[in-house]
């Protein structure tokens, strides 16, 4: 198992970073919709596993559904972003994405929070597991493309480094969590839904993060583009300290899914890390809150 996921790792990681650093923006959105479609067949199971043909059905459902937010904005930076009284902004309907995804997530976390309880409104409910899967994925895809065209014009690879900024939090994250808890944990974090998390290995993995952001924040304070100034260092802390608690909600979320329906993994695509859902769990909720609060009110 552990040789399978070095592998996997070994294949993905150089695949991940081609995509983000020398992609084009319309190649690089369709990369991160090949994404979402997997991402998609792979929900089909979490919303019910019997159902052999819910996963193409899903899967046109929600194609057509980024599809048509695809019409109206077109991948490209002059139609994501315009200028208001010299700043430079988002289109509307990309932020009300953003705050729709973000939205979500606060919800999301007080479903964690009183799971098996909260489970009742929904389990059952094609529908809304549906609609739950909707607002995961489609938020997640423009989260990663608003990121990746950010200051585009101006430098075509600010917003890859932000999106990589992003993606150290969740590792730092998750991996701080990982020897902090095997360390130190003992009190569960959420054992009804993931026993095997601990409020020791949740605060290493903050701790990490933190570390991650703080450095970061140094570096794009002295960059001789101005990327970040000094005067926004408490801003993108404040925004990384969020990030990295949302990217454990996106694992928790995934883990409650599961649970209720009743597998193990979300998918074999990947061997030794499961589907592509369990490797991206965390950036559906990462990237969004990232990109809401860094993109959209800041």
């Amino acid at each position: 198992m552990l040789k399978q996921r070095i592998t996997t790792a070994l294949i993905l990681a150089p695949l991940a970073l081609a995509a983000i650093f020398l992609l084009p923006l319309q190649w690089f959105a369709l990369a991160i919709a090949g994404v979402f479609i997997l991402a998609t067949k792979e929900w089909a199971v979490l919303v019910d596993k019997n159902n052999s043909k819910l996963p193409n059905a899903l899967i046109v459902g929600y194609s057509l559904i980024l599809g048509a937010t695809l019409l109206v904005i077109p991948p490209d930076v002059r139609n994501i972003w315009y200028v208001s009284n010299g700043d430079i902004v988002l289109v509307p309907l990309v932020s009300g994405i953003l705050v729709v995804g973000a939205v979500w997530w606060l919800i999301c976390a007080a479903l964690v929070a009183t799971y098996p309880n909260s489970a009742k409104a929904w389990t059952k409910n094609t529908l809304v597991k549906v609609v739950l899967g909707l607002v995961t994925l489609v938020p997640f895809f423009w989260a990663m493309l608003a990121l990746r065209s950010y200051d585009y014009a101006h430098d075509q690879l600010s917003g890859a480094w932000l999106v990589m900024l992003v993606m150290f939090l969740v590792w730092g994250a998750d991996s701080g969590a990982y020897f902090t808890g095997k360390k130190f944990g003992k009190n569960k974090l959420a054992p009804k839904v993931s026993p095997g998390k601990t409020r020791e290995g949740f605060f290493g993995g903050i701790v990490v993060s933190m570390i991650i952001a703080l450095i970061a924040a140094v570096v794009m304070a002295v960059l001789p583009s101005g990327e970040l100034d000094s005067s926004k260092l408490v801003l993108i802390l404040f925004t990384c300290f969020v990030t990295s608690i949302s990217s454990t909600l996106g694992d928790l979320n995934e883990s409650m899914f599961k649970r209720e329906a009743g597998v193990k993994d979300s998918g074999t695509l990947l061997p030794g890390h499961g589907g592509i859902l369990d490797r991206i769990d965390s950036l559906t909720a990462a990237l969004p809150v990232f990109a809401v609060i860094y993109l959209v009110f800041f």
